[in-house]
């Protein structure tokens, strides 16, 4: 091969590694932590629903226990949201589905959606469990991450389970009772809002009862999982 062949044979080789590396960017963005008051928010006083937005004939407080029921059918999932509003942030918990088969989640990085005929439904990222474990996108791309194949045989379906959730950057961190089932980057950052976080009561023909305790709050944490066990 004559010099100018290799030459140009090399600046295609560069382009397309730069090609290349333009697309991995473009599909798995990084945004880092977001830059903020590293503060512990008390976001549950274990008494009363202070703080948050919700039906109340579907939402209660008992024995340190914040409980989302149904009784009739619900159309459209609903939720309990904290009244502030949060976007970089570390969600510890402990969550239990005490009725039905129906999953539950965590709602972050969206908005509220009255316009889905419930002025507490929401429009965002949702972090599913105790089983159909997933990132999903509501009233957007549906399923975004999966995550069942690791999840479900460390899950409880109808007993406590253990969660931490890390949300930086375009980064969530998933922890069930002590193993990370999840590290993953949201592809397009635009869609991440500061917004309210929301417990999650899914649309349900049946009677269901989600319980939610122990919930702790770190806004704009350290860049470290506190929960995971050896």
């Amino acid at each position: 091969m004559s010099l100018h062949r290799e030459f140009v044979a090399a600046g295609l080789i560069a382009m397309m590694s730069l090609e290349t590396a333009w697309s991995e960017d473009k599909k798995d963005p990084i945004v880092p932590p977001r830059e903020g008051k590293r503060e512990v928010v008390e976001i549950f006083n274990g008494k009363d629903t202070k703080g948050w937005v919700g039906h109340a004939k579907y939402w209660t407080v008992k024995d340190g226990v914040i409980i989302g029921k149904n009784t009739e059918k619900i159309p459209v999932s609903t939720y309990l949201l904290t009244e502030r509003k949060f976007s970089d942030f570390r969600l510890t918990f402990d969550f239990k589905l005490a009725q039905s088969e129906m999953h539950s989640g965590i709602a972050m990085w969206g908005r509220l959606a009255p316009e889905q005929k419930d002025e507490y439904t929401y429009a965002g990222h949702l972090v599913m469990f105790p089983s159909n474990h997933g990132f999903w996108d509501l009233y957007g791309r549906s399923m975004i991450h999966q995550n069942d194949k690791i999840a479900n045989p460390l899950s409880k379906q109808h007993d406590w389970n253990s969660y931490e959730i890390l949300a930086q950057g375009n980064r969530i961190r998933f922890v069930l009772n002590g193993k990370l089932v999840s590290d993953w980057r949201e592809p397009e950052p635009d869609r991440i809002k500061e917004a309210p976080i929301g417990l999650q009561l899914h649309s349900n023909d049946a009677p269901q009862e989600v319980q939610f305790k122990n919930l702790k709050l770190e806004a704009f944490p350290e860049d470290k999982l506190i929960t995971v066990k050896d």
